[in-house]
């Protein structure tokens, strides 16, 4: 989908990689490899995108680093997307059908930023008629690139209205903060 938006495709990928590690530093000959794109086309596309300030780059001794200027105008907009081809969301988009009836599939962008949650805060929510042993599946996979336990939580379409009604804590905290809409729409969550 994306090919018709960014028609490049090294500049998918560059910036696939920069926003699916969002705080490390790249130099070039690791981008070229990451990528498996040609060094020319790796710089052509890592100096349209310094240009644009998109990356910060740095020189650290002979190699000069990039790394994502979380400044940039357009930061949080491009985050929310390339959330949305982490392994992760690829994961449960290709086994919707077998994860039951979904209604929604929603990720904190704290998961996307790689931050730190609290023992009380999930990263993903998953609402409707779940199966979750495939979601358990998808999300031990997922660990093992995200690099720790990702906690999500699972519930019915009813118990997210009762608790909702209910004002419980948990689950408001939840709504309240940035999220990224991988099945389903955020007006409708919220009603």
């Amino acid at each position: 989908m994306l090919e018709h938006i960014i028609p490049s495709k090294a500049r998918r990928k560059i910036l696939e990689l920069f926003f699916h590690h969002p705080g490390d530093p790249f130099y070039l000959r690791k981008i070229v490899r990451d990528t498996d794109e040609e060094v020319n086309a790796v710089k052509r596309e890592l100096d349209i995108l310094f240009e644009a300030k998109l990356l910060n780059k740095e020189r650290r001794l002979n190699k000069i680093f990039y790394t994502l200027n979380k400044n940039f105008r357009f930061y949080d907009e491009f985050m929310r997307i390339f959330a949305k081809t982490s392994s992760l969301a690829n994961s449960f988009y290709q086994n919707l059908s077998k994860l039951g009836k979904v209604k929604f599939i929603c990720l904190s962008t704290k998961f996307a930023k790689k931050t730190e949650i609290k023992e009380d805060e999930v990263y993903l929510l998953l609402v409707g008629t779940i199966v979750v042993p495939e979601v358990t599946a998808i999300v031990g996979e997922a660990e093992k690139v995200f690099g720790r336990e990702i906690n999500y939580t699972v519930m019915t379409e009813d118990e997210l209205a009762f608790r909702k009604k209910n004002n419980d804590p948990f689950i408001w905290r939840f709504l309240k903060q940035p999220k990224i809409m991988l099945v389903g729409t955020e007006e409708d969550l919220l009603k």
